[in-house]
C-alpha cells in the first residue's frame, strides 16, 4: 500500500466524484481510477461503490478512510520533521481569505510570511460566499487555513482560533440626518434603508442578530462583497451600513456614528479541520497572525 493510493483514494471520497477528484490531484481521471483499483485489489474488497450520478464508500471504505487520513498526516509530519531540523519549513499552505477584512494587512502578513519561510509555497484563495463558504472548502479539505469571521459556536467539524474581534460601525451619508450625532441607539435605524453583505458573511450575520436581538425590522436594499463599494454605496445616497470600525479611518464623504445598546463585535479568526493536526506550515501562520496583530495593534 502507498501513501500516493491514499491520497487518490481519500480524495475520491471527499469529492464523491472521480472527475473532481482527478482535477484536485493534477492528474488524469485514468490514473486515478487505476490507483483505486490497484489499492482495492491489494485490500481484497471494494472500497468504494460507483454510480452515474457519484461515489459512494462501501462499509470497508468507511472503514479505511480514518486511517488513511491519520497515515497521509503522519506523512505529512515527518516531512515537516524532518524539514525543521534541515533549517526550514517546505511544502505547500492552501489558504482561504476574505475579501473583506480591514483587521489585518494581508499582503503585508503574507510578504513577511514568505520572508521567513520560502520554503513553503502559499496558494490563496476567496469565495464570493463569504465565510460559509471558507468553511465548506475546510471541510471538503479544499483548504488548510482560512481566515473567517463565524458569530457563535463553530460549525462542526472546524476548530478556529480568535484573533481579533471589531467594533460595526453605522455609515451614513454626509448631510443624512443622523450625521451630526456621535452614537444612535439601534431602535432608531427602523425604517432605514441599508446596504449590507449576504447572509452567507460574518458582517451580515453580526448585523442580522443585532437586529434581531432588539426587535427591530430593517431592511437591506443593496447587496455588496467588498468595503469601498459599501462605502461608496453610502456616499452616494443609496442607503446606511455597517461595517467594520479600522477599515473606516479613511472613507471621505461619509459619517460614522456608534450604535448604541446592542452587540455588534465582528470576530476574526482562523479556521482549520477539526480532528487534524495542522502542519508545521500552518502552525507558523497562526503564530504569526497572532504576532502581527500584535505589532499593528
Amino acid at each position: 500500500m502507498e501513501l500516493r493510493q491514499l491520497e487518490h483514494f481519500v480524495t475520491v471520497a471527499e469529492e464523491a466524484n472521480f472527475t473532481r477528484a482527478a482535477a484536485r490531484l493534477h492528474v488524469v481521471q485514468s490514473a486515478v481510477s487505476a490507483t483505486i483499483k490497484n489499492l482495492e485489489r491489494e485490500l481484497g474488497t471494494p472500497l468504494l461503490e460507483r454510480t452515474t450520478k457519484r461515489v459512494q464508500l462501501t462499509d470497508a471504505g468507511a472503514a479505511l478512510l480514518p486511517r488513511a487520513l491519520a497515515a497521509l498526516d503522519a506523512a505529512r509530519e515527518a516531512v515537516d520533521a524532518v524539514a525543521e531540523v534541515r533549517g526550514g519549513l517546505r511544502g505547500t499552505l492552501r489558504l482561504g481569505t476574505m475579501t473583506t477584512v480591514g483587521l489585518i494587512d494581508f499582503p503585508a502578513l503574507l510578504g513577511e510570511f514568505h520572508r521567513r519561510h520560502p520554503g513553503v509555497l502559499l496558494q490563496t484563495s476567496a469565495t464570493a460566499s463569504g465565510s460559509q463558504g471558507l468553511v465548506e472548502a475546510l471541510l471538503e479539505r479544499r483548504l488548510d487555513l482560512a481566515f473567517v469571521s463565524l458569530p457563535g459556536p463553530p460549525p462542526a467539524g472546524v476548530t478556529l482560533t480568535d484573533l481579533a474581534t471589531s467594533v460595526l460601525d453605522l455609515v451614513v451619508p454626509a448631510g443624512h440626518r443622523l450625521a451630526d450625532r456621535r452614537s444612535v441607539p439601534i431602535t432608531e435605524l427602523a425604517g432605514l434603508d441599508f446596504v449590507d453583505f449576504p447572509v452567507s458573511y460574518g458582517i451580515r450575520t453580526v448585523a442580522d442578530q443585532a437586529f434581531a436581538a432588539a426587535s427591530v425590522t430593517r431592511r437591506v436594499a443593496l447587496e455588496i462583497t467588498d468595503l469601498p463599494t459599501g462605502v461608496a454605496y453610502v456616499r452616494n445616497g443609496l442607503g446606511v451600513a455597517l461595517l467594520p470600525r479600522p477599515a473606516l479611518a479613511e472613507a471621505h464623504g461619509v459619517a460614522t456614528l456608534t450604535v448604541s445598546a446592542t452587540d455588534l463585535g465582528w470576530p476574526f479568526s482562523l479556521a482549520a479541520p477539526s480532528g487534524r493536526t495542522p502542519g508545521a506550515a500552518a502552525r507558523a501562520l497562526v503564530a504569526m497572525a497572532h504576532e502581527f496583530l500584535i505589532w499593528r495593534g
